[in-house]
């Protein structure tokens, strides 16, 4: 009778107090469920160590300059999130980026990060292998451009708080330019002190940006053509960096400022709606 009694109150508590904890653990589920998952991050490390990745490849990804990256007492996947400030970054060296080097003719790639913005600085590196200094662009999520680029003319127009999604096949500058412009842009602007998904996919034919699991669509900005692949840096190529990308012989330009609740890449283009799925399950309920 004791140990029954026992069992019931054992019961009770844990379906009272783990409701957070399971929602948490569903979403986390629900990214890992998905086909051709390369590496998730949910960042529930303390500051100071490695942060490990779920998936097929566990990539560690370690702190920039050895400086520690803080955690935050909130997210989507667990307790925390990580936290960047400016300076701070994560990073991947090349010579361990395994299965997150992708490249070729025919690549894709998806890109996602649960992000709650928290600094409106423009050209903020979300996550990706990115060197613009020494001619290794492959793949980057960016958000807050100056500007977004016409598919139709590689003209630009100015713009703000949108989200942006780089593709290269070149490594280098777009010829003819004095830096890449073949990107896509999102039409909405992302708010600041807010849970969103970002997304980017490539299925070597189009680059497109997803707010929310929704396309953002704008007309001749996203989708965006490019069917030339993804630049292969070689052994000397760029690492994977998450807040910050090199730039201008800086290894921590364009840092971004706010919370990353979860990070993952998958070497295929996710299909909306598996990106909309995803964003039900994964963001907080809106009032």
């Amino acid at each position: 009778m004791i140990r029954h009694s026992l069992s019931i109150l054992s019961l009770g508590l844990a379906l009272f107090s783990t409701p957070l904890e399971a929602r948490d653990e569903g979403a986390a589920a629900a990214v890992l469920g998905v086909k051709d998952l390369v590496s998730f991050w949910r960042f529930q490390e303390e500051p100071g160590t490695a942060r490990v990745a779920e998936g097929s490849f566990p990539a560690l990804l370690l702190e920039g300059n050895n400086q520690p990256v803080a955690r935050a007492n909130e997210g989507l996947f667990g307790e925390f999130s990580l936290s960047v400030q400016q300076g701070k970054w994560l990073r991947i060296p090349r010579e361990k980026l395994g299965p997150l080097d992708i490249h070729g003719p025919e690549a894709q790639v998806t890109l996602i990060a649960w992000v709650k913005r928290e600094a409106d600085t423009y050209w903020q590196s979300v996550a990706g292998v990115w060197n613009e200094s020494h001619s290794g662009r492959q793949y980057m999520l960016f958000l807050n451009a100056r500007a977004a680029t016409d598919s139709r003319t590689l003209d630009r127009v100015d713009c703000k708080n949108r989200i942006h999604g780089h593709i290269s096949a070149l490594g280098s500058k777009t010829p003819g330019h004095q830096v890449w412009k073949q990107y896509a842009s999102g039409a909405s602007e992302v708010p600041l002190g807010s849970w969103h998904m970002l997304a980017m996919t490539y299925d070597s034919k189009q680059i497109r940006l997803y707010l929310d699991g929704q396309l953002d669509s704008w007309e001749h900005f996203n989708p965006f053509p490019y069917d030339e692949g993804i630049f292969d840096g070689g052994e000397k190529g760029s690492e994977f960096t998450v807040g910050a990308n090199h730039v201008r012989e800086v290894a921590n330009n364009n840092p971004f400022g706010g919370k990353i609740a979860g990070l993952a890449v998958f070497d295929r283009a996710l299909a909306e709606d598996e990106l909309a799925a995803l964003a039900r399950k994964t963001l907080p309920e809106r009032d």
